[in-house]
């Protein structure tokens, strides 16, 4: 259990660094998960080969890789249309849209428990922007972005029973670098993209594309598939609420983004962690209840 923590907070800081990326890669948000994806294919590729799997669960895995590529595209989509800060802290919404899935999804009913512990994550939301509306559609991208990532990380959970952990993540790269070839002109009708495709990444885009994909997609989703096999989706969702808070602090030390830390924003930061530490401790607690 401990370890499996460990694992998925050590995620969560590389996750941290992810809104960085996005802002200093100059690409627009299709080119830059377009590439993400096949650097991070060849590199598996390297490291881990072909294992044998079904093709069945070829395409499930297949599956959930295309819904990690829509959640990138809508990501990074949101920073390029507003900041780094409104991008990131959009993501706290997954453990709100993962107590609402993962019932839905696994045929069990609603946690009362997790649904409030969300609730809290949202009024800390509230409580940095100040209900500001200036990024109104950076933020409706940003909130569309955090539903496809409680998607992916509630399918990903279940699909990957079974699997080895670099197994799924590399079958995930390559199934869903064609899956989002598939839906990159779909998500340009809807979300028409700042400035043109480039078709190949030249000097420093070259260069942190490669460091994004090997720390920040390969380190960042081994660590999390392989947390996901001991802890639930929700457990997983509700502490990447923390990501925020790293990504903040960076792009205010690099980028001096605009926003103050005022008053406003250390309450909703605090919220933020008090759901993460409540739902730890209860997950812990749960644990026990059973080894007992």
């Amino acid at each position: 259990m401990r370890q499996a923590f460990a694992w998925l907070h050590l995620s969560v800081v590389l996750a941290g660094f992810t809104g960085l990326f996005g802002k200093l890669i100059t690409l627009n948000e299709v080119d830059i998960v377009w590439y993400r994806m096949l650097f991070s294919s060849l590199i598996l590729m390297v490291f881990v080969g072909f294992p044998r799997v079904g093709w069945r669960k070829f395409l499930q895995i297949a599956g959930c890789g295309t819904l990690l590529g829509l959640h990138w595209m809508l990501f990074y989509g949101s920073i390029k249309a507003s900041n780094i800060s409104i991008g990131v802290v959009c993501i706290a919404l997954m453990s709100f849209f993962t107590a609402i899935f993962e019932p839905a999804i696994f045929r069990r009913r609603v946690s009362w428990a997790e649904l409030a512990l969300s609730l809290i994550t949202v009024g800390g939301l509230l409580c940095i922007f100040s209900f500001d509306t200036r990024y109104r559609y950076g933020i409706m991208i940003g909130v569309a972005s955090a539903a496809m990532c409680s998607l992916y990380a509630i399918l990903n959970k279940k699909v990957g029973e079974g699997v080895k952990s670099r197994t799924m993540l590399m079958y995930q790269m390559c199934g869903g670098l064609v899956g989002t070839t598939a839906v990159i002109p779909v998500y340009l009708m809807a979300f028409p993209a700042e400035g043109p495709v480039e078709v190949v990444p030249e000097g420093g885009n070259l260069w942190w594309m490669l460091c994004h994909a090997l720390f920040c997609t390969v380190g960042l989703y081994l660590l999390q598939i392989m947390a996901l096999k001991r802890l639930s989706a929700f457990t997983v969702n509700l502490t990447y609420n923390l990501e925020p808070c790293y990504t903040i602090i960076i792009a205010f030390v690099f980028f001096g983004e605009s926003k103050e830390l005022n008053a406003s924003f250390y309450a909703g930061i605090a919220m933020m962690v008090l759901s993460v530490m409540l739902q730890t401790m209860r997950a812990a607690r749960r644990r026990g209840q059973t080894a007992g």
